[in-house]
């Protein structure tokens, strides 16, 4: 049996009082004494293993020696181990010859690892122990496709020219076959050959088709900042201009009220009318509704007959029945026209008796005669409040203009009208009305912005109209005489009065 099967047993036995030591064979017959030297080996090799571990590493120790160490193959002369405790000299007996440790795998080289290196390190040393040289830093990434593409270019595909010759790409490597993840590019100096011969040689030279290159993508604006701007002035005439030119959807009634004179109802009538007819075109007419001698007719249109609203009441039975263009007809001879044309005015009577004839029938019917020819009326409405003429207006207004001037007197007799309409039921209207106040003076007025204020609060808008020298005389009324921003300020307060109905 060879050396290495035999081990050293030590057994303590209680019997008899004594100790027992010895040595046994796989065969269990005593053998020899082992030598000292043995012993000592075994324990430096197997330290406090047991001996059923020890026995067991001798048996796999020889499963796994070669061929010339099994027992049947011839031996070579045993080499002792070396025993750590024995002090000889190793210049007597050279130490025994061990196996070289292999060198492990150069791992692939990783162009993000920076790292310094090490030169107590045994892997990077080479050659008398001089440190292993970096290689070389790539300035490009690896590109696992490269063999592929250098293979096509070898069979003649150029492929595409490098955007950055002579330096690296930034950010991720290009890749042929995913261009999604090409970052944008430079755009490239221009050919002169047209674009569809550049393509079509392009394809022709290798295997795959080539497409022209995708439009770029549209990229998003910057974040936009809102900022809040005053209109200006042309914006603002053009919305009112816009806004007087929309469809109505039936025909609309403007009644022009204050019970104190001097306030500039019929001039406010007048323009108001001047203002949208000028805008529209046609169909705006001007009524004068005031019962005790109203000027209306006067200062407005051109006296090219004498008749008046008594004459149409006479014939208000025959002209009704009339339709089409022969009512149009047939009411033209009882108006009167403006110079330029732009609007119609029914002029009131100048002989006070007539105002008993002016029922709410007749009002009425009045009005729905003027409804089938014309879009806008703005009815002068006077200043008798208890008169049936006046109540019948109200009702049957859909916008209620209040006019005025700053002068207290003035308004406390506006706000008292809004009072009573309030009293009668005729809440909505009041709410949305609109405030014009008429400056009738140049140059700053005292209570202008106090007034402005107060109405307000009880009205739908406040519109504010500056002097102008063309009405001081009180004569007719051109509106093409006023200074440019009189008639800007009408054009405002004109749409203020249309804008609920315009669709």
């Amino acid at each position: 049996m060879a050396p290495e099967a035999w081990t050293v047993v030590q057994h303590r036995a209680e019997a008899g009082g004594r100790a027992v030591d010895g040595t046994e064979t796989g065969w269990g017959r005593p053998a020899e004494p082992a030598p000292r030297w043995r012993a000592l080996l075994d324990r430096a090799r197997h330290a406090s293993r047991t001996a059923e571990e020890a026995e067991e590493d001798a048996l796999a120790e020889a499963d796994r020696a070669p061929e010339s160490r099994r027992p049947n193959a011839p031996q070579p002369p045993p080499m002792r181990p070396v025993n750590p405790l024995e002090r000889r000299s190793w210049a007597a007996e050279p130490p025994p010859r061990t196996a070289p440790e292999p060198r492990p795998e150069p791992r692939p080289f990783n162009p993000l690892d920076r790292r310094p290196v090490n030169p107590l390190d045994r892997r990077a040393t080479r050659n008398g122990g001089e440190p292993r040289p970096a290689p070389p830093a790539d300035p490009r990434p690896v590109n696992p496709l490269e063999a592929r593409r250098q293979s096509r270019i070898a069979e003649g595909f150029q492929g595409r020219p490098e955007p950055y010759p002579g330096r690296a790409e930034p950010e991720q490597p290009h890749s042929f076959f995913s261009p999604s993840t090409r970052q944008p590019q430079p755009p490239p100096a221009p050919n002169r050959m047209p674009p569809g011969d550049t393509y079509r040689a392009a394809a022709s030279v290798g295997s795959a088709p080539v497409l022209p290159p995708a439009p770029a993508a549209p990229t998003s604006p910057a974040a936009a900042r809102i900022e809040w701007r005053q209109a200006r002035p042309e914006q603002e005439l053009d919305r009112a201009v816009a806004v007087m030119r929309r469809k109505l959807g039936k025909p609309r009634v403007l009644a022009f009220a204050n019970p104190k004179g001097g306030v500039h109802k019929t001039t406010a009538t007048v323009l108001a009318a001047a203002t949208i007819g000028s805008v529209r075109g046609r169909g705006v007419v001007a009524w004068d509704d005031n019962e005790l001698r109203g000027t209306l007719g006067l200062r407005a249109g051109s006296a090219r007959h004498a008749r008046t609203i008594r004459h149409l009441v006479a014939d208000l039975m025959q002209i009704e029945n009339l339709h089409g263009d022969g009512l149009l007809h047939a009411l033209d001879d009882y108006l009167r026209h403006a110079s330029d044309g732009s609007y119609d005015v029914l002029a009131g009577e100048e002989n006070p008796r007539f105002a008993q004839r002016l029922d709410q029938s007749t009002v009425r019917r009045v009005m729905d005669l003027l409804r089938r020819t014309h879009d806008v009326i703005c009815v002068d409405t006077g200043n008798n409040v208890e008169s049936v003429n006046w109540q019948t207006v109200m009702k049957a207004a859909d916008q209620l203009v209040i006019t005025t001037v700053p002068r207290e007197d003035a308004a406390f007799t506006a706000d008292w009208m809004l009072d009573l309409l309030n009293e009668t039921g005729m809440d909505d209207l009041v709410a949305n009305a609109v405030t014009l106040i008429s400056c009738p003076s140049p140059g700053k007025l005292p209570l202008l912005d106090d007034l402005t204020k107060h109405f307000a609060t009880r009205t739908r808008a406040v519109a504010v109209v500056p002097y102008d020298p063309a009405l001081e005389v009180g004569s007719s009324i051109e509106y093409a005489e006023l200074q440019p921003e009189t008639r800007s300020a009408w054009l405002r307060a004109a749409s203020m009065m249309i804008e609920p109905f315009a669709e």
